[in-house]
């Protein structure tokens, strides 16, 4: 029997044969998307000496996390949109690291998001000792910290789970995640739940009083503050941090509620795969077209191609037109 469960069978995304062919090429654009917008947003923070501030740079770890986040999960449900659902079989080695991946991605939002938020809340409440406390070497090692966290509460998850006898062998899910595996136990997982019982309420509770308390203090120094140059500043940059936030945390929170009810067992495995597509998708364009800076410098080359154009209009329109 335990050589039966090194391999598992993987449901997969649930398609028909007349919806398949569409449901590659909608997943494969919005992955090309992903990847192009958040890799684009990165080579432009990194080439542009202007976006090196803690601000911009912290936006780097969203940014790689959702590729990340992306690439765990899109490129699997890709190759099996053409695979048939008995033919979906998957190593249970491969299986437990997507899963480590899958959580971890989910998890280093949560940290990441947090430590964004202590940077707008320095910049805004502490905006003399800025400089002074964001330096370089403090970004570091926030981000460090961030995928530290993350890690950590991650390994611990899968850990308990990879420790379990199988008796089962298929994941009743897109892709393989911490439940899908214990599940496939036939041994106590009592432990398993009341850890991932703790570990939700932990990173969900941590994030959810850290933002609200840091956006609680900045509208209050903006309530209290005349400068409407200050406010303008806070209401722009705080505004796409928490568009992100509540964008990450109604889709995870989706599938936290679906969780409660066992007939929408489908509903919940769309929603799961669209928390590793929606906010990756939508990140960098809230962080891209929301901040000023980095918005002038996209607009760069269109000003050159819409000149390009121009130009050889007029030049068509010279040719063409029948001389006197």
């Amino acid at each position: 029997m335990e050589n039966q469960t090194d391999i598992l069978l993987l449901e997969g995304l649930k398609v028909t044969p007349q919806s398949s062919i569409p449901a590659f090429i909608l997943l494969l654009l919005v992955y090309i998307f992903i990847m192009a917008s958040n890799i684009g947003l990165v080579v432009l923070i990194a080439a542009e000496r202007s976006l090196h501030q803690p601000m911009y740079l912290l936006f780097c770890n969203m940014s790689v996390n959702d590729v990340f986040g992306a690439t765990v999960i899109i490129p699997r449900l890709l190759s099996d949109v053409f695979t048939p659902m008995t033919e979906r079989y998957i190593h249970y080695i491969d299986c437990v690291i997507q899963a480590f991946c899958a959580h971890f991605h989910a998890s280093a939002t949560h940290t990441v998001l947090m430590i964004m938020a202590f940077d707008r809340y320095v910049a805004i409440c502490n905006p003399l000792r800025y400089t002074t406390i964001m330096t370089n070497r403090m970004v570091a090692k926030l981000s460090v910290l961030a995928w530290a966290v993350a890690s950590l509460m991650v390994v611990v998850l899968v850990g308990l789970t990879v420790r379990l006898m199988r008796c089962r062998w298929i994941i009743f899910n897109p892709f393989c995640d911490n439940a899908s595996l214990f599940k496939l136990s036939c041994e106590s997982v009592l432990i398993n739940h009341i850890y991932g019982l703790g570990y939700t309420v932990v990173l969900l509770g941590s994030s959810i009083c850290s933002i609200t308390l840091t956006y609680l203090r900045i509208a209050m120094v903006c309530l209290s503050s005349k400068n409407k140059v200050l406010n303008s500043r806070a209401l722009q940059t705080c505004a796409t941090h928490l568009a992100v936030y509540i964008l990450m945390f109604v889709s995870g929170s989706i599938i936290i509620i679906l969780h409660r009810f066992p007939d929408l067992s489908d509903e919940r495995k769309l929603a799961s795969i669209l928390f590793h597509v929606v906010p990756p998708a939508m990140n960098a364009v809230i962080y891209g077209l929301q901040i000023k800076a980095v918005r002038q410098i996209c607009n760069k080359p269109l000003y050159a191609i819409k000149t390009l154009i121009f130009f050889a209009t007029i030049q068509i329109i010279i040719i063409t037109t029948p001389s006197l």
